[in-house]
């Protein structure tokens, strides 16, 4: 398989058990806040059925490139398969390491030793529950993505999605380029913004927000997400900068930009192909926040229902979350989950040395 045609995976991993780790962070932190709290780090001890799902569901991926400070799970198989790990300073300037942050490491994917220039940004908390085919990422070597215009809103990284559409209307509006005018955009690429396959009320929302000069916003697709290693190197020619002052964050920032900057340049130069949005109500979002959701999440992964899972941690205290999720309770919601995951996969799959399983939380990792 041509680098042209494989599709790998970005998995980063941050292994938040590690207490050399924590003593550096802690050493480290700035003033806590919302952002940057150990917190951010539990670990929910099911990487391993991560990866049992992608064996299972994605067996047509070329690599899986993993992302970590250095450290990996002691039941990690990494000879004679196709998963292969990626330190920080492997595509990181090491004058930006460490990082405690995903937004640095996210503006350097591109640089990854052997990455194919289409490929798929996981993050760890995502999990592919059924089969899925190379054409629910790519076509014809481009992103299967979504344009739905949307407003930003209130939320913990609203500052970095509202840099993140800074940095578009800077780079696409009719004072750089006449074609680059917002109306421009969208007339040049109508099958692509007013696609039926979107569904009514997507293209309706996308016909009242078309009236505002510039771009007011996209809505987020917190999924595994398709990318081109050339539109990486697109932005870097033309924000450089603002991408620097990013990776020089070791930790979150109100400053920052994310993942979403390269992929709103996607769909603004109309790089992708519209998926099916029937199918994508396969792919569930759910925030974890009582021992009630964990059982909610338990049942619905059950039920085999949906194609992908992301299950985000929300258990503890912060701007959207009053009260912090016991001890007792976390581990019971733990427990929840992973039983159901497991009823799924219950056999190790080719990256376990052993069956993790079979170890404690505490011996997992």
């Amino acid at each position: 398989m041509d680098n042209q045609s494989a599709i790998d995976i970005v998995l980063p991993w941050v292994d938040g058990n590690d207490l050399a780790w924590r003593a550096q962070m802690r050493q480290l932190v700035p003033e806590a806040n919302d952002m940057n709290t150990e917190s951010r780090f539990k670990n929910w001890d099911n990487l391993h059925y991560l990866l049992r799902g992608i064996e299972n569901c994605m067996p047509w991926v070329r690599t899986v490139h993993f992302v970590t400070c250095g450290h990996t799970p002691e039941w990690l198989r990494t000879a004679g398969n196709n998963i292969k790990v990626v330190r920080h300073e492997d595509f990181i300037p090491r004058h930006f390491l460490p990082v405690f942050s995903c937004n640095p490491i996210e503006m350097f994917l591109h640089k990854i030793p052997g990455l194919s220039s289409q490929f798929i940004y996981f993050n760890d908390d995502f999990f592919p529950l059924k089969k899925s085919c190379p054409s629910d990422f790519f076509v014809d070597n481009t992103p299967v993505d979504f344009a739905i215009m949307d407003t930003i809103h209130d939320g913990t990284i609203s500052h970095i999605v509202m840099n993140d559409v800074d940095v578009i209307n800077r780079n696409f509006n009719r004072h750089i380029k006449t074609s680059y005018a917002k109306g421009k955009i969208i007339r040049d690429h109508w099958r692509l913004w007013f696609s039926w396959r979107l569904g009514v009320s997507n293209i309706f929302q996308n016909l009242m927000l078309l009236k505002w000069k510039g771009h007011t916003g996209f809505v987020i697709n917190h999924h595994p997400q398709p990318y081109l290693t050339e539109t990486f190197e697109e932005v870097w020619s033309k924000e450089s900068d603002a991408l620097l002052a990013t990776a020089a964050q070791n930790f979150r920032s109100h400053l920052d930009l994310n993942q979403y900057v390269f992929r709103y340049w996607q769909l603004v130069k109309g790089r992708f192909v519209v998926p099916n949005m029937r199918r994508r109500k396969t792919w569930r979002y759910v925030e974890v926040r009582t021992t009630e959701d964990a059982q909610k999440v338990a049942d619905e992964i059950k039920s085999q229902r949906f194609s992908f899972y992301c299950i985000n941690d929300a258990t503890s205290r912060g701007r959207y979350t009053e009260n912090e999720m016991s001890a007792a309770d976390f581990e019971r919601s733990v427990s929840l989950i992973n039983d159901s995951l497991r009823s799924l996969f219950p056999k190790p799959s080719k990256y376990e040395r052993f069956c993790a399983d079979e170890l404690t939380a505490s011996d997992k990792y």
